[in-house]
C-alpha cells in the first residue's frame, strides 16, 4: 500500500515485534481511553498499550485523531480496539462495514495491532466474519478480545481461534473478574501449549495480580490501573448529566495512574 503523503514518519514506523516489551519474561498491556493515560501507562512500564474509547462500555473503537496523538506521545506498541458500539458482539451488515473502515483507518494512522470480537447468535466464533476482518488486518497481530468471554464453550472456541489465526485472545476465564476465572484461564492456557497467548484481563489489581500471574502461568496481563482524579471545572452544574444514570460523572476523570502501573510491573517482575 502506498503510504499518503500526510503520514508522518513516526507513523510509517514498522510494526513492533510481537514480543516488544517482554525482556523480562512478561508482558503488562494497560487499556487507555486518553492521551494522559498512554503516556502515563508507558512511564509506569507498559510493555503495550490498548487503546480504546468508552471503557465504561468494556471499550470500543477510539477516534483516529486520539490514535494519532498517541502514537506522537509513545514509543510502545499501540493495539487499538475494533467495535463500532457497546453491547453484544452481533454485528449487522452496516456495522461490519464500519470496523472494516476503521481497521483500514487505524493502519493507516499507525495502529501496531488490532484487537476485535465477533460472535453467532447462539455464543460461538463467527468463523466467516473474523476471516473477513483478520484479512483487512493483516500483516498487523490481532487479539480476539473478551467477546471470548461470552462463548458457549471456550476451549471450543479457543481451537477455532487458533485455526484462524489469531495471536491472542483476552479472557477474564468467562466470570466476573480473571481471578473468579482463574481456573478456566490456566486450562485454556495448558491447552493452547503456545499456540495463542492465553492474556487474563478482567479486574486484575495490585492486590490480585500475584495470584493471577502464579495461578495462570501467564507471560502477558491485561489491566487499566487507573485512578479517579477531580475534574478543573470551577463551575459546575450539578443537574445536568451528559450520559445515562450508569456513566461516570462529568467533574471525575479515571485516568491510568503510573504509580499503580509501577505496582503491578514490579509484582510482575518478582513473580516471573
Amino acid at each position: 500500500m502506498t503510504i499518503p503523503r500526510h503520514v508522518t514518519q513516526s507513523q510509517q514506523r514498522p510494526p513492533c515485534a510481537a514480543s516488544a516489551g517482554m525482556d523480562d519474561g512478561f508482558l503488562m498491556e494497560v487499556c487507555v481511553d486518553s492521551v494522559e493515560s498512554a503516556v502515563n501507562a508507558e512511564r509506569g512500564g507498559a510493555g503495550r498499550i490498548e487503546l480504546c474509547a468508552g471503557l465504561v462500555e468494556g471499550g470500543t473503537t477510539p477516534s483516529m485523531g486520539l490514535l494519532q496523538v498517541v502514537k506522537q506521545c509513545v514509543r510502545v506498541p499501540v493495539f487499538v480496539m475494533i467495535r463500532p458500539r457497546g453491547g453484544d458482539f452481533l454485528y449487522s451488515d452496516r456495522e461490519v462495514e464500519v470496523m472494516k473502515a476503521d481497521i483500514r483507518l487505524a493502519k493507516l494512522h499507525g495502529a501496531d495491532g488490532l484487537v476485535f470480537g465477533a460472535l453467532t447468535e447462539d455464543g460461538r466464533i463467527d468463523t466467516e466474519l473474523c476471516t473477513a476482518l483478520l484479512a483487512v488486518c493483516r500483516p498487523l497481530p490481532v487479539t480476539f478480545h473478551r467477546a471470548f468471554d461470552m462463548v458457549h464453550d471456550p476451549q471450543v472456541a479457543l481451537e477455532t481461534l487458533i485455526s484462524l489465526g489469531f495471536e491472542r485472545v483476552l479472557t477474564s476465564g468467562c466470570d466476573s473478574s480473571a481471578l473468579e476465572g482463574l481456573s478456566l484461564i490456566k486450562k485454556l492456557a495448558e491447552q493452547a501449549k503456545g499456540r495463542i497467548v492465553v492474556v487474563p484481563g478482567g479486574g486484575i489489581t495490585e492486590r490480585n495480580l500475584q495470584r493471577i500471574l502464579e495461578g495462570s502461568s501467564a507471560s502477558e496481563f491485561h489491566c487499566s490501573a487507573r485512578s479517579a482524579r477531580d475534574s478543573g471545572m470551577k463551575f459546575r452544574n450539578p443537574n445536568v448529566a451528559m450520559g445515562a444514570s450508569f456513566s461516570a460523572p462529568e467533574y471525575s476523570v479515571k485516568v491510568a495512574d503510573v504509580a499503580k502501573v509501577r505496582t503491578l510491573n514490579a509484582i510482575a517482575k518478582n513473580i516471573l
